[in-house]
């Protein structure tokens, strides 16, 4: 029996050690993950809060992950952005753009950073729901293909059609919008 198969009996019998294992290890990179598609910490914490709850009920009700924790969460993360999105007005994600500490920018460079960040963040909130997902997982949290799909539900095909679709609509808007600055 592999670790990840003892865990999710764990799971499933609601072993307290098991979920909170679970939820220490699974839920800084959703926090991570819903802020960068909400652009905001408390709506972020909200969304990893509803995800365990979920999560949890899932369990008791005999139901919840099969396969990989890691996905069911991010599955059930990504269903609260979208049930968040479909109730509120359009989606603004934030970029994500760690700066090292030691990388200190004069003012001027300071400003095309925030003007560069503000085209992509407005480029990416006019993807679809599903691609910006994809986007999102695929640079921003560095998944690979095959996580990306168990956690959205869709076959690697459609996963990488949303990609291409996806880079091919941010790339036309970035170059209308370069085009446009004098």
């Amino acid at each position: 029996m592999f670790p990840d198969d003892l865990l999710l009996e764990r799971l499933h019998c609601l072993d307290k050690q098991a979920l909170a294992e679970v939820y220490d290890r699974h839920s800084p990179e959703l926090f991570r993950y819903a802020w960068r598609l909400l652009g905001d910490s408390d709506l972020a914490e909200e969304c990893v809060a509803e995800t365990f709850c979920r999560f949890l009920q899932a369990l008791t009700r005999q139901n919840g992950p099969v396969q990989s924790v890691r996905a069911y969460l991010y599955r059930v993360a990504h269903n609260w952005v979208t049930d968040y999105y479909r109730r509120n007005s359009q989606p603004n994600p934030p970029l994500d753009v760690e700066m090292r500490a030691d990388c200190r920018l004069e003012p001027h460079q300071e400003v095309d950073l925030k003007l560069e960040q503000e085209e992509v963040r407005q480029a990416l909130a006019s993807l679809t729901a599903d691609q910006r997902q994809v986007i999102v997982l695929r640079y921003l949290e560095d998944w690979q293909f095959e996580e990306i799909s168990q956690a959205i539900g869709k076959p690697i095909g459609a996963v990488k059609a949303l990609q291409h679709r996806g880079l091919c609509a941010l790339r036309k808007l970035l170059i209308e919008r370069l085009e446009v600055v004098p």
